[in-house]
């Protein structure tokens, strides 16, 4: 049985915000319409450096700094725990199944969120919330958040209403907080998060090693950042750039997304069409 709880979930939140005079819809607004679509990416999740010339958007960790002068995004993870972090969770916000906790197969390290119930999901976007803030405060112009597929990882004790009711709740908490959003990943669902949660923009992995960048740009547009790694090439990174469906904004970066003077330091943009 599907569930659905959007509405219900998104009004408690604007109404929080509003009596909390957090309002910036319109800086929202401004901070979606300013994002340079095509612009050159960089990714630096694993570590801030300065940009190369000629980066238009840098997207950094929430624990860094945004890029001067740069349209930056906050990588928050809000579908799963980081390495190392889930104890920093409260009680009632990772999933457990038998008592056991509930990891993704692919990262052992990181616990899944639960998302099954409105008390779950609530006490999700309590913990995530300023999370999101902080980015704002920070100067960051949007935030990403990752991981909105868990639940297609779960045996199907989450569903896609179960995530997208978090989604939409942390989309209007960002807008509150004047920043814009962005979907991760999950290209089969793009139309019906951006319908539902109302993302600004796409950040996506892989989409042109795996032939699925239109699921993305037939959504969004332009505004889509597109992340290669140099272990996972099909093809070549130019033949990649020079399809018409790989978007403007595609960035090779080395699978530990390291910073430059690593060896394993990959970084290469797609030339500006």
């Amino acid at each position: 049985m599907s569930r659905v709880f959007v509405p219900a979930i998104a009004l408690a939140l604007v109404l929080m915000l509003a009596a909390c005079g957090t309002t910036g819809t319109e800086d929202a607004e401004g901070a979606a319409a300013a994002f340079p679509s095509g612009a050159a990416v960089d990714y630096q999740l694993g570590e801030a450096y300065p940009p190369a010339d000629g980066v238009g958007i840098v997207a950094r960790d929430r624990s860094a700094d945004p890029a001067p002068g740069l349209y930056s995004i906050c990588y928050v993870n809000a579908f799963q725990t980081q390495p190392g972090e889930s104890a920093h969770w409260p009680d009632g916000t990772l999933l457990e199944r038998d008592g056991h906790p509930v990891v993704d197969p692919a990262w052992p390290e990181e616990r899944i969120v639960d998302t099954s119930t409105a008390q779950a999901r609530h006490r999700v976007v309590e913990h995530v919330t300023p999370w999101i803030r902080g980015c704002a405060a920070s100067g960051f112009r949007a935030v990403e958040f990752d991981n909105l597929d868990t639940f297609t990882r779960t045996d199907g004790a989450l569903s896609l209403e179960d995530n997208t009711a978090v989604a939409t709740a942390l989309v209007a908490v960002a807008h509150a907080a004047g920043l814009a959003a962005g979907q991760k990943n999950a290209a089969e669902f793009a139309a019906h998060l951006r319908t539902a949660a109302g993302f600004d923009f796409a950040v996506t992995e892989e989409c042109a090693a795996f032939e699925e960048c239109g699921a993305y740009t037939d959504v969004y547009g332009a505004r889509v950042i597109d992340i290669e790694y140099t272990d996972e090439l099909p093809r070549s990174f130019g033949d990649m750039c020079a399809d018409a469906d790989t978007p403007a904004s595609t960035v090779l970066r080395d699978r530990l997304l390291t910073a430059p003077g690593a060896a394993e330091y990959a970084f290469q943009t797609c030339p500006a069409r």
